[in-house]
């Protein structure tokens, strides 16, 4: 990424950072990396990897042993938003070409964990509306957790579109998704407020979208001529009764992490 590009993204970049070291996340092992998203040794965010796992496995049973079924070559696979690089590791273990692609490159929740791994990937400082790839060179693209970054989702999805083959899958991974704009709205006031109190800023530099609405999917989808398909992980008895906890209560709704999956018309 040129120096101009990266100067816009310091603020955000700074601000992430430091949520993410006042969570604890990361670790000086190899181990601890390579048992995500089942096991998070460290035991900080052990709920939010119970979230992480349970994507992932709805991801692998429902579309990536399919697709590996499918196909005699291996995939080109772009991870984007690959953070501590979990999921490229695990892709690259199954044989595809991977590339993990984010904007930071620290080494305990950034690209640079890539020193931790045995697997063959390669990690690249991009962002997501500027791709370094040709046109149609990627078979399979994921959004790990992190299409809720965009600034623009219609710019962000165009521009996955141009690298992905004709035939390809687009993949958002635990972004939240609500019925309601207006309870997106809510969580992200929430969560700015929570963030003043712990870390003394909002953490919003960049105009991100933040979340996304069911009515919004279906817009894109019609605006950039695609068709999605849902796919619901099991994230335990609990987690379904979310909803109509918040509803006793007079909350807001809460969010869904659903696997949704895009393809080419």
């Amino acid at each position: 990424m040129i120096p101009q590009r990266r100067s816009r993204y310091a603020q955000f970049i700074g601000e992430y950072e430091a949520v993410r070291r006042g969570e604890e996340r990361g670790a000086t092992s190899p181990a601890y990396y390579r048992a995500l998203p089942y096991h998070d040794i460290s035991g900080c965010m052990a709920s939010d990897w119970r979230i992480r796992a349970a994507s992932y496995d709805a991801f692998n049973k429902q579309l990536l042993t399919q697709l590996d079924n499918q196909g005699s070559q291996p995939m080109t696979i772009l991870d984007l938003g690959a953070g501590n690089c979990w999921l490229s590791n695990r892709l690259s273990r199954r044989g595809h070409k991977v590339a993990a692609v984010d904007l930071t490159v620290n080494d305990f929740d950034g690209l640079g964990c890539y020193r931790f791994y045995d697997a063959n990937f390669t990690p690249i400082e991009a962002e997501y509306n500027q791709l370094p790839f040709p046109d149609q060179s990627a078979n399979l693209i994921i959004f790990n957790a992190s299409l809720h970054y965009s600034e623009s989702y219609t710019a962000t999805l165009s521009e996955a579109l141009r690298v992905l083959t004709a035939d390809g899958r687009l993949v958002i991974l635990d972004s939240p998704i609500y019925q309601k704009a207006a309870s997106g709205r809510q969580m992200v006031a929430e969560r700015e407020a929570d963030f003043m109190n712990r870390y003394g800023f909002l953490s919003n530099a960049l105009k991100s979208e933040n979340y996304l609405t069911y009515e919004g999917i279906n817009n894109l989808g019609d605006s950039l001529n695609l068709s999605w398909e849902f796919i619901t992980p099991n994230y335990g008895l609990r987690w379904r009764l979310r909803p109509l906890k918040a509803y006793l209560r007079g909350r807001r709704e809460p969010a869904k992490f659903q696997v949704v999956v895009g393809k080419k018309r």
